[in-house]
């Protein structure tokens, strides 16, 4: 730039010795003009640099942000790859795991509604056995549903006579009503029991409590299968003797409620377990 100007400045010398004072001036001007320009052109130059050095700081840093998303665009595929295993296996797991809450769901579900129609059962059992026997003497008959089953407790002193085991015939009606509802209901089961106070008994037929207790309730099985027709496989005879008391024995009334006979409705045992076992788990 100074060696432009020195040759516009001997331009001028040479020029004035030869041209006017007024194309001089003209020239001096020109002069001028061109410096000024230079001038410019510097700064413009000097602008375009800096402009030039900032793109260049801006596109290393965009170039900087691009390998670091690429290296986290992998670190992330290479996380997708190892989650799919993992949701694989999850779900798999999560199908096994609802199929046994369904399969477990459902068995609820049955055995709700098998206890439903049991209730409901043994409720038509009360209300028919009631119906049935409402001209007898309550204290000597007890219909109730404990334990989920449905109970006809049947006093001594209506069945049998003292330390017998034959039954009344006045008592007959009352096995012959209980036998004819029974017989309505072939998928019920029938348990009957003896039960007897703390007063020993030893006689030349009778050993003790024990032997009274179950020769009273093998003589109802008999009886409800001779001569009502009763299917003997859906009975069965126990004798409790005085052990599982109804009151206490330290009474006359005491002892006379627990000499009783039992006579337990109940659902097919076989069925009944297979009622109480959860469903097998799909493999």
């Amino acid at each position: 730039m100074k060696t432009l100007k020195f040759s516009v400045i001997l331009l001028i010398v040479f020029f004035t010795s030869c041209v006017s004072q007024k194309k001089y001036t003209n020239l001096q001007n020109i002069a001028d003009n061109c410096e000024s320009n230079l001038k410019n052109v510097s700064s413009e130059r000097l602008l375009l640099e800096n402009n030039l050095a900032n793109e260049k700081n801006k596109s290393k840093a965009l170039e900087q942000q691009v390998d670091y998303f690429k290296s986290t665009n992998t670190n992330l595929l290479d996380r997708l790859s190892d989650l799919s295993v993992v949701s694989k296996s999850g779900a798999e797991s999560i199908k096994k795991s609802l199929e046994a809450l369904n399969e477990q769901n459902t068995y609820i579900k049955n055995l709700t509604s098998s206890m439903q129609r049991k209730d409901s059962l043994n409720l038509a059992l009360v209300m028919n056995l009631k119906r049935s026997l409402n001209n007898f003497d309550d204290e000597d008959i007890n219909i109730e549903v404990k334990k989920g089953v449905v109970y006809v407790s049947l006093s001594d002193r209506m069945l049998f006579k003292s330390g017998s085991y034959t039954i009344n015939d006045s008592a007959q009606e009352v096995i012959g009503k209980i036998a004819k509802i029974v017989n309505d209901h072939n998928e019920l089961d029938i348990l009957i029991e003896g039960h007897t106070d703390t007063v020993p008994i030893h006689t030349a037929c009778m050993v003790d409590n024990w032997d009274l207790s179950t020769k009273r309730a093998t003589s109802i099985v008999r009886l409800m299968q001779t001569k009502f027709g009763v299917h003997p496989e859906r009975m069965t005879a126990g004798g409790r003797s005085e052990y599982i008391p109804k009151a206490s024995n330290d009474t006359v009334e005491g002892r006379a409620a627990n000499r009783r006979t039992e006579i337990i409705i109940l659902p097919k045992l076989d069925q009944f377990f297979e009622l109480l076992e959860p469903p097998t788990t799909s493999k």
